[in-house]
């Protein structure tokens, strides 16, 4: 006698959407520009100095990196510097931001979530991935949660078979 039983995937039937946010991440590597290395005995910038350096370095090391400038000592650095420092950045980066490696992730973060047209979760049952090997600033989470919120029927967090219910529409 030949017994089969059938496996039913209550999971794929329950009309769950699993997001993962790594799908959000930035693809291309994140490098920081730290001004300190320009500065004169880490205090000061010297304009005519920096303006020599601005025109002689090899730029194209930044070629379809995000940047981020950053001034990491205590020095007080005028504005244009960073301004000359984007302004040859730009033509070589992928994007450009002030801020440390941290803050460029959450820029992009951000960046990205602005783009999803939120109206294809319309009442749907969403599950938002927990885990994953791609670090997932605690911002995008923030931000993807507020958005989804005005539209869908359900967020949960986690896995689709163990979540954390975070949003229910009431009716």
């Amino acid at each position: 006698m030949d017994i089969q039983e059938n496996i039913v995937n209550k999971v794929a039937q329950s009309g769950l959407i699993t997001i993962d946010l790594a799908d959000y991440a930035p693809k291309k590597d994140i490098a920081i520009y730290d001004i300190k290395d320009n500065l004169f005995h880490g205090l000061l910038l010297k304009e005519k100095d920096f303006r020599a350096f601005i025109k002689e370095h090899d730029w194209s090391q930044y070629q379809g990196k995000h940047i981020g400038i950053i001034c990491s000592t205590d020095a007080i650095v005028p504005v244009w510097a960073y301004m000359l420092l984007a302004n040859k950045l730009e033509p070589y980066a992928e994007s450009v931001h002030f801020g440390n490696e941290e803050q460029v992730r959450n820029f992009i973060f951000n960046e990205a979530l602005n783009t999803i047209d939120y109206s294809q979760f319309q009442d749907e049952r969403i599950v938002v991935k927990g885990c994953g090997d791609i670090f997932i600033p605690e911002s995008a989470f923030v931000k993807f949660t507020t958005a989804l919120s005005k539209v869908s029927k359900t967020i949960m967090y986690g896995e689709p078979c163990s979540t954390v219910p975070i949003f229910k529409r009431k009716n």
